[in-house]
């Protein structure tokens, strides 16, 4: 699309990553499983995360999922958003596993599985601190107990999810207590449990500094593989890629402008009242690109400086007074992104997609 947004995608560090993930999980005996919701389910990014050899997939959205469904994808693929009574039918006829807190869900899963003539596994979801799904500790064994009278679902694990809502970072401690009340529940039924799964990119830091609780085998990992970062525990990392996604977009004014508007300030288009501070005249451009397109809390100019001012939605302003590029009309400005950027670029039809290291349709 001419003089739209374009995001570039680097295939072949995607496929690095998940394979440097893999290969460092695996040596502590924990399978990976690819989240493929932050970039909506594009089907070459996944190509590129099964090529890495992750041992399955999971998505939060069924579109998605039908899409992965539709285009061939035979992974094993796990429902992560806690199912609705409205689509119990959808999560067993696409999905293997979901991951669940009520046990009101859990026996429509039943019944639904039934219909379809399925055995549906369920992975239970324990809080242990974080406070977004899961039952309470104390209710495990008896949701457990009920679990197992239900012959359609298949009680596969408990799980765990760290740093989305209350920002509780992974710990020896609270993984150790979900892998105890995973051994609770195998003396209970009186058989193994397969599945511990120990939250998501966040915990990979214990697996490197071999800190992660022996019985956690599952990670559920995305913006490690896709950005080589780890937002919760705000860093880095260092052994893998983090420039698989670029953002670039056109400029379309170049002027030199009062740092401070003149008239009565009211709100924005937004509802804000936006705040300035007078530093004199400087030079500023406009970019085709702007709340509409993207989140722009979620990306960074490439050239550190180049400041991002602000954005309507369709576009965004930036000083590019210091940059020692000469920046004109018609040049483009290429920005990194966060998970946040891209989770909303993926989903935008106003941005385009380009992949290297792969085919663009």
């Amino acid at each position: 699309m001419r003089g739209c947004p374009m995001l570039e995608i680097d295939l072949e560090k995607i496929r690095y990553n998940s394979i440097q993930v893999v290969e460092k999980c695996h040596q502590k005996g924990i399978a990976v499983i690819g989240v493929t919701k932050g970039f909506s389910a594009m089907h070459q990014i996944v190509s590129a995360m099964v090529e890495g050899g992750i041992n399955g997939l999971a998505d939060s959205r069924m579109e998605n999922v039908i899409e992965l469904r539709e285009r061939g994808f035979t992974q094993p693929i796990t429902m992560l958003r806690l199912p609705g009574l409205s689509n119990v039918i959808n999560v067993v006829q696409h999905t293997n596993t979901s991951i669940n807190s009520e046990i009101t869900v859990i026996k429509a899963l039943a019944k639904a599985a039934k219909k379809l003539k399925k055995i549906h596994k369920v992975i239970l979801m324990v809080d242990v601190g974080d406070l977004r799904e899961g039952i309470l500790q104390e209710n495990v064994l008896d949701i457990a107990r009920q679990i197992s009278f239900l012959k359609e679902i298949e009680l596969s694990g408990l799980g765990t999810n760290m740093g989305c809502f209350g920002g509780i970072l992974p710990s020896s401690k609270n993984l150790g207590t979900l892998v105890e009340m995973g051994r609770a529940v195998e003396s209970q039924l009186g058989h193994k449990i397969e599945i511990i799964s120990g939250g998501g990119t966040s915990s990979l830091l214990l697996v490197e500094n071999n800190q992660i609780p022996a019985g956690v085998n599952q990670l559920r990992i995305g913006e490690g593989i896709l950005l080589g970062t780890d937002t919760t525990n705000s860093r880095k990392i260092p052994w893998l890629h983090h420039d698989a996604f670029l953002l670039r977009a056109e400029v379309i004014e170049v002027n030199c402008k009062p740092t401070i508007p003149t008239g009565i300030i009211g709100r924005d288009a937004f509802g804000n009242i936006p705040e300035f501070i007078d530093i004199g005249i400087r030079k500023r451009a406009i970019v085709s690109m702007g709340k509409q397109d993207v989140n722009i809390d979620g990306i960074r100019p490439i050239d550190k400086k180049i400041i991002v001012l602000g954005a309507s939605s369709d576009h965004l302003i930036a000083d590019i007074t210091d940059s020692e590029q000469t920046i004109k009309v018609g040049d483009q400005i290429a920005f990194s992104l966060t998970y946040a950027g891209v989770l909303s670029v993926s989903d935008s039809k106003y941005v385009g997609k380009k992949f290297k290291g792969g085919t663009d349709d």
